[in-house]
């Protein structure tokens, strides 16, 4: 199979979606690879490294794509991606189709087969491929609140942990899993006074025997919440039901009970957020305020730390990649775990989460392969 990774061009999107290391794996299992020039530059990887690889370098995306049966990206194809797609080939990337219905409808007309990473599953349910950079978004959620909450930031003008005789921030994570449990640890680390909410009781118990008591836990009501987010000078918005829209937990009404230059981070926000008020924003501009509260959004964290984010990313990827460039669309067959991946199929959603929030009839995937 013909492979190809076109250089990221969201906004500060520094990773790549496939590492060298991962075009040798590739080229060792017989498959060619193209890589767009300067794909890389945001990993410190050039194209000589590429080439020794053994991936052929081109000049443009639109060779890229024209040339490739699979393409592998990091972020959600833009527009000018998209309408180079076709029916033949596989798009293996994030796609966060839920709160996105322009590039929905993109990706149904250009009648590709698209593989979402967000919705691939292993054997325990979990979602490996989102795992890596949920860790990623979780740790950097804190270093993003800390850094909002300086006054020159628009922030309250505390310190996240505090000195000796200064009480420290106080953190609400909203959601236990991997991103809370990353935020949560990271704020910990820093000194704050942390409070994790979910609606899971087990997920409760399992994060107090991980902290040791070192964190709250709250059962998630609307009280609960209220009182959290009031009292917090940071909430970590960490909250995903795979592939489908985030729920907006926290209200627009619920910032007047806020404190001024408070920190609402979130992280949710690929799936539309989980807070009424966020917009998704960029690493150029990545804060806004409303109703005294500063917002950070940032739609692609990881971003901000490419070399990390791209290897722990590549990590993930490579092995339902190779699978899918060895197999081509018989792996969707096979594997139901890759087979959860797929959202869009020749111009028909597969994704129930993703039919049900643009309203677009379901089309099974065991069905939707079948007709291919």
């Amino acid at each position: 199979m013909r492979v190809g990774c076109p250089k990221e061009i969201k906004n500060h999107e520094y990773r790549v979606g496939l590492t060298p290391g991962s075009v040798r794996e590739y080229v060792a299992n017989g498959h060619d690879v193209i890589v767009e020039t300067q794909a890389g530059a945001g990993i410190g990887a050039d194209d000589a490294a590429y080439a020794a690889a053994g991936a052929k370098v081109v000049q443009t995306a639109k060779e890229v794509f024209d040339q490739s049966d699979m393409v592998v990206k990091v972020k959600e194809p833009q527009p000018s991606e998209w309408v180079m797609l076709r029916e033949d080939q596989i798009l293996y990337t994030y796609l966060h189709l839920a709160p996105d219905p322009n590039q929905t409808k993109g990706l149904v007309e250009s009648g590709c087969t698209a593989v979402a990473y967000e919705t691939v599953t292993d054997d325990r349910g979990g979602l490996p491929l989102l795992a890596p950079m949920s860790e990623v978004a979780g740790r950097l959620a804190i270093q993003a609140s800390a850094t909002a909450l300086q006054k020159a930031h628009g922030g309250r003008g505390i310190l996240l942990g505090g000195v000796p005789g200064v009480l420290p921030a106080k953190v609400a994570v909203i959601g236990g899993g991997v991103v809370g449990l990353n935020s949560a640890k990271m704020a910990v680390g820093l000194g704050a006074e942390v409070t994790i909410i979910d609606r899971s009781l087990p997920r409760l118990r399992e994060l107090d025997n991980i902290f040791n008591g070192r964190v709250r836990t709250r059962y998630s009501t609307v009280e609960a919440l209220e009182e959290e987010v009031f009292s917090a000078d940071a909430v970590i918005g960490a909250v995903l039901i795979p592939g489908a829209a985030a729920p907006k937990l926290v209200s627009r009404e619920m910032l007047g009970g806020m404190k001024k230059g408070a920190v609402l981070c979130d992280v949710a926000i690929d799936q539309g957020g989980c807070f009424e008020t966020s917009r998704a924003t960029t690493h150029s501009e990545p804060t806004y305020e409303v109703d005294g509260v500063v917002h950070y959004c940032v739609a692609n964290m990881p971003g901000a730390v490419p070399i990390t984010s791209a290897n722990a990313l590549n990590n993930a990827t490579l092995y339902y990649g190779l699978m899918l460039a060895n197999k081509g669309i018989k792996a969707l067959v096979d594997e139901p775990n890759l087979r959860n991946g797929l959202n869009v199929h020749r111009g028909r959603i597969t994704n129930k989460a993703v039919a049900d929030a643009l309203g677009y009839e379901l089309a099974q995937p065991q069905d939707a392969l079948k007709v291919a």
